[in-house]
């Protein structure tokens, strides 16, 4: 697992900095000590390319992946599921494909269901729709929807 080949395969060759093999890792403490933590915490020999890619900061990867931990993996009062749709939403409309496969499959493996997926899709369209319209037509906030 990890092999310079199979990341490159995965990566289809489009990654503008080195993705980390295993081999790589193993003589880098600080980057081992958080792959070591991403398997252990996802029960998973795999570690994806995004971490991969950290891999050349290991300042980047710790704090990365310290947050990670902290927001989408620490209970809080968002279900998994839940925070991996909104993830899934923010990473669409910030038309991020890698974050929008990665969090689509992570909510797949939480439960999410193929109806649920089109009805969050219609969800994402409706918003972008809506929003785009409320933009162009530079509409004033209602007093109503104002924190006091």
């Amino acid at each position: 697992m990890g092999s310079a080949d199979d990341i490159m395969m995965e990566a289809g060759g489009m990654s503008t900095v080195k993705l980390w093999t295993d081999e790589d890792v193993a003589g880098a403490p600080k980057v081992s000590a958080v792959f070591d933590d991403i398997r252990a915490t996802r029960n998973s020999d795999f570690v994806n390319n995004f971490w991969r890619a950290l891999a050349n900061q290991p300042e980047l990867l710790q704090r990365t992946w310290a947050s990670v931990k902290a927001v989408m993996i620490e209970p809080g009062l968002l279900d998994p599921l839940t925070k991996e749709l909104i993830y899934i939403a923010v990473s669409t409309v910030n038309s991020c494909t890698y974050c929008t496969h990665s969090h689509t499959a992570a909510a797949r493996a939480k439960g999410m269901t193929e109806q649920q997926h089109a009805e969050l899709l219609a969800v994402i369209s409706l918003a972008a729709h809506t929003n785009s319209l409320a933009n162009a037509l530079q509409i004033s906030v209602d007093k109503e929807f104002l924190v006091d």
